[in-house]
């Protein structure tokens, strides 16, 4: 799928940093914990090393900087031990998966329908866990002559991508922006042309959040029926930024040179896309199965959350890995590296601009991880 490219915003990943250290080859003893915002994971926990090498991985190709990365990070950890990954796409990621062909697989979705039992069958009669490593956020950025600061609520937003609103001083734009001068230029919206998770997360995220303002459904493909398409994150990106009064959904990395981010009010106030207001939303984060290690998350409800300071737009990928039925070699393995790649190894990603987890999501990836057999 193609969704999500790191993020290169210098102020995003300038407020990110995290504290995290790294681990020695058979352990790492438990680092204290820093004090301050939620948002900052800490790396506390320790890492036995040894096992199979190298591991094997397949899937989202949205999540591939993200785990070679985590494979550099755990190769520091654990010398000697290392991580093929195969980035072909959440689906041959869960065919593969499921096929017992790799260890683990990667996925911008948890697995559903009868996936969950092929899964079952692949670990031996036992669950399969879907477990979130890599957050970024969506961001619904513009151009608009003289305009530096909006604010959308996903209700507005919803009516601008359907067509409803057609030019940027429509009377719903202008109450929800006080102070602001808004023209009366056309809105032109730009969306993906090709099937990407991002429009799906996107679209999700409309008929959450928007009031019954999105009707048009969700899916891969734009249909929103209105406006010009463009290929990729990067067209949608420079056709905003080439016309006055244009708008279009992208991964954040491409918010620069001219296009700003805009605010999201989902009842509470005006919230800028920032780490820390990403990790509120998460902090927030509603699980399909609750009370179990599976932490496949429910994002509509985030979608449609009102956590005050909560940025909600975001998406996620998962590493899929067997509950049991690994051998012991391969358990080790696998529990050594989703160790390290959920507390040592978030920092480099952060520095790719991924949001880092947050303090209570990494507390349950680990006990995820530390229940694995």
């Amino acid at each position: 799928m193609k969704i999500m490219r790191p993020m290169g915003a210098v102020g995003i990943v300038a407020s990110a940093a995290l504290v995290l250290a790294a681990c020695s080859q058979e352990s790492s003893s438990g680092n204290t914990p820093t004090s301050g915002a939620a948002s900052a994971a800490t790396a506390t926990a320790s890492v036995a090393c040894g096992g199979k090498t190298p591991l094997s991985g397949e899937g989202s190709t949205a999540q591939k900087t993200a785990v070679d990365i985590f494979s550099q990070e755990y190769a520091k950890a654990c010398p000697g031990q290392t991580v093929n990954y195969n980035a072909t796409g959440s689906g041959a990621g869960v065919k593969q998966f499921n096929a017992k062909q790799v260890d683990f697989g990667g996925s911008d979705s948890p697995l559903s329908g009868a996936d969950v039992d092929a899964a079952k069958t692949r670990c031996g009669g036992n669950p399969a866990w879907n477990l979130p490593l890599v957050v970024g956020p969506i961001s619904i950025a513009y151009k608009i002559n003289g305009v530096t600061s909006l604010t959308l609520t996903p209700e507005v937003a919803a009516k601008i991508f359907n067509g409803q609103i057609k030019t940027w001083n429509d009377p719903a734009l202008v109450a929800i922006n006080p102070g602001v001068s808004l023209p009366s230029t056309p809105i032109q919206v730009f969306s993906r042309s090709d099937e990407s998770g991002t429009t799906d997360n996107f679209q999700h995220y409309l008929a959450a959040a928007g009031k019954g303002a999105w009707t048009q459904g969700t899916g891969k493909a734009f249909k929103g029926g209105v406006g010009n398409g463009a290929q990729g994150s990067n067209g949608v990106a420079s056709a905003v930024r080439a016309a006055d009064g244009a708008i279009g959904y992208m991964e954040s990395s491409y918010v620069t040179n001219g296009l700003t981010a805009a605010k999201l009010d989902s009842g509470s106030g005006a919230v800028e896309l920032t780490p820390q207001n990403v990790a509120k939303a998460l902090d927030a984060a509603s699980f399909k199965a609750p009370g179990t290690n599976d932490l496949a998350m429910d994002l509509d409800k985030i979608y449609a959350s009102n956590t005050p300071g909560a940025y909600p737009l975001l998406l996620t990928t998962y590493e899929l890995v067997c509950s049991k039925g690994y051998d012991a070699d391969t358990a080790k393995a696998v529990k050594a590296f989703l160790t390290v790649s959920a507390t040592t190894a978030q920092q480099p990603i952060a520095n790719k601009g991924f949001v880092p987890l947050p303090q209570s999501l990494q507390d349950k990836v680990l006990t995820a991880v530390n229940a694995i057999s």
